[in-house]
């Protein structure tokens, strides 16, 4: 009882001096008194240092530290090549999206599409994408400490979400981007610590690297490098590698939250050198939740919690494990949970862009709001932001009914990718297309998107866990301080898992058998198509039925199709 007050301590003391930091961050910095002190921070004023772990942060999200451990330990490392796409793509951005727009002294990225189409739809209709995936991923940001705050202590999904969501909106009307991005960078070095410390104890838990990759590798956990092109699979090297580079390029290139840090800085070399330090941190920050899971998975290789009904969800088995394995320890929980409450923090830089966003493409367009004052846009993007963060909440409230943080944030990021990115690419790689033509393909690219995800939904899918073992269950197993918290069986709880039988944990331990549809269904075959190729698959559709209709609708000269002067290059 001492310990989980003890817990329960450190816990609430983090919380306040979380509140603690951002207000001191706030009074002792610049003065945020215009719009563009508050939606940029003030140059220089926030170190490289700083800025990486914001940007890779902003990039991975909590996920990086529970939900991946979970993906490899109950779906193996097949996620893991998501790794290549990802560095593929920051030279892409780096070369080709930033010298494009970085010095037009724009507040919205989405201005650029306005200046190459002279078209407010095109601008609009990209900043509508911008908006609908931001909230999505808000809500499985969100969402992602509250499975911690639920398994450990206890607290329902909906009191988790409301006291997160509300503490995020509150930090957002304080303080700008500048504060924002000091506290993505302390809780980064936090969880990497977390997450080293894990590592070291379960290396001495398990008998050694070397035995963890032995496990791992015998319980089929070790999947690399898997050809497969079959696009119905969930996760191959090949869609892994093309849909996390159609993913990042999208995020990297055309997303309004990472685009603004990079307008926060000082120079392009400093974007730069930020953008090439930022590839070694992503590797090292998503091998390090790998490695996290390979720990776990061979400490609980022989009885898995989950099937004996100590938690009910995976993506709980990272706080069980610390609440099992570091009882001798006491504060390290309250320090985790802590950590991962605080993450509802990462999310008020992205309320701040996607309110930015939604004042200048949208409700600063209304007549009654031109001609406002810069005081007064700053509080009407304020305004914005509270509103936004309680449809957030609503959100995640939806993200909880789903199969897991990692799907729910793939799924998610890669449906809407598509549109934002083929529209920059007909923008700065297409110079005869015309604003008809864009308009034309982010419209049919949504609509073929929903289209699909939609019909998948219609599919019977089971979750494809890997399968897992009891076999070396004891009563001494875990620790002394565990209880169960769910029985499976009769689906309540705090019921001892050495009453179980066989017959009641046989479903968790069976790989769920999935139906295989008919291939001459060809609809069937469609929405049975990975989520890792809906980036993809958007991006070519808005290319392709932009060119199209671009040719199609072109201005003629004598000299053939006018090309419209505002192309990679942009001409001001």
């Amino acid at each position: 009882m001492q310990r989980i007050i003890f817990d329960y301590a450190v816990f609430l003391l983090l919380i306040a001096l979380s509140f603690a930091v951002f207000i001191y961050s706030k009074i002792t910095g610049p003065k945020e008194q215009t719009k563009a002190n508050y939606v940029f921070a003030s140059k220089g004023s926030v170190s490289m240092g700083a800025m990486l772990l914001s940007i890779t942060r902003g990039f991975l999200g909590v996920k990086v530290f529970l939900g991946y451990p979970s993906e490899f330990y109950y779906r193996g490392s097949g996620m893991w090549e998501t790794l290549y796409g990802m560095c593929l793509a920051f030279p892409l951005v780096l070369y080709f999206f930033i010298p494009v727009y970085f010095n037009l002294g724009i507040t919205s990225v989405y201005q650029y599409l306005d200046m190459r189409f002279k078209s407010r739809l095109v601008r609009r209709l990209a900043s509508a994408t911008y908006f609908l995936r931001s909230i999505q991923n808000l809500g499985v940001t969100v969402f992602t400490p509250c499975v911690a705050l639920k398994t450990v202590m206890g607290l329902p999904y909906w009191f988790s979400i409301i006291l997160i969501t509300s503490i995020a909106i509150v930090f957002t009307v304080l303080g700008g981007l500048r504060s924002a991005i000091l506290a993505d960078a302390v809780q980064s070095l936090v969880m990497i610590g977390c997450s080293i410390m894990i590592i070291i104890h379960g290396f001495f838990i398990a008998k050694g690297p070397l035995n963890v990759f032995e496990v791992t590798k015998e319980r089929d956990r070790l999947d690399f490098f898997n050809f497969n092109m079959d696009p119905t699979l969930r996760v191959s090297t090949v869609s892994a590698t093309l849909g996390q580079l159609f993913m990042t390029l999208s995020m990297f290139g055309c997303q309004q939250n990472l685009v603004q840090r990079y307008f926060s800085m000082d120079s392009q070399k400093q974007v730069e050198k930020a953008l090439w330090l930022t590839i070694p941190l992503t590797i090292f920050l998503f091998s390090l939740s790998w490695i996290v899971g390979m720990v776990i998975f061979t400490v609980y290789a022989d009885c898995d919690p989950r099937a004996l009904g100590y938690i009910s969800e995976i993506d709980e088995i990272i706080p069980f494990y610390i609440e099992d394995r570091f009882y001798f320890l006491p504060g390290f929980m309250g320090l985790v949970l802590a950590t991962l409450f605080n993450s509802g923090l990462s999310i008020v830089s992205n309320l701040n862009s996607i309110s930015t966003v939604a004042w200048e493409d949208f409700v600063s367009q209304i007549p009654i709001f031109k001609g406002t004052s810069e005081k007064n846009q700053l509080w009407c993007i304020k305004i914005i932001s509270v509103v936004t963060g309680f449809i957030v909440m609503g959100v995640a409230f939806i993200v909880a009914q789903s199969s897991g943080v990692i799907d729910a944030s793939q799924l998610m990021t890669s449906a809407t990718s598509g549109p934002l990115l083929g529209v920059f690419v007909l923008a700065m790689f297409f110079p005869s297309t015309n604003w008809k033509g864009a308009a034309a393909g982010i419209i049919s690219s949504h609509l073929v998107t929903l289209f699909i995800v939609l019909g998948s939904l219609s599919i019977a899918k089971e979750p494809n866990y890997l399968p897992v073992s009891t076999e070396g269950c004891t009563n001494t197993t875990f620790s002394p301080y565990i209880e169960p918290i769910f029985d499976i069986q009769y689906n309540q709880y705090k019921m001892s898992f050495m009453n179980k039988t066989h017959d009641d944990i046989s479903s968790v331990l069976s790989m769920p058998k999935v139906e295989s549809s008919s291939t001459d269904d060809i609809l069937t075959m469609l929405y049975s198509i990975t989520y890792m190729y809906y980036s993809l698959l958007g991006t070519f559709v808005t290319v392709f039925v932009g060119v199209i209709v671009s040719y199609m609708t072109a201005i003629r000269t004598r000299d053939g199709v006018q090309y419209h002067p505002l192309g990679y290059e942009p001409i001001l």
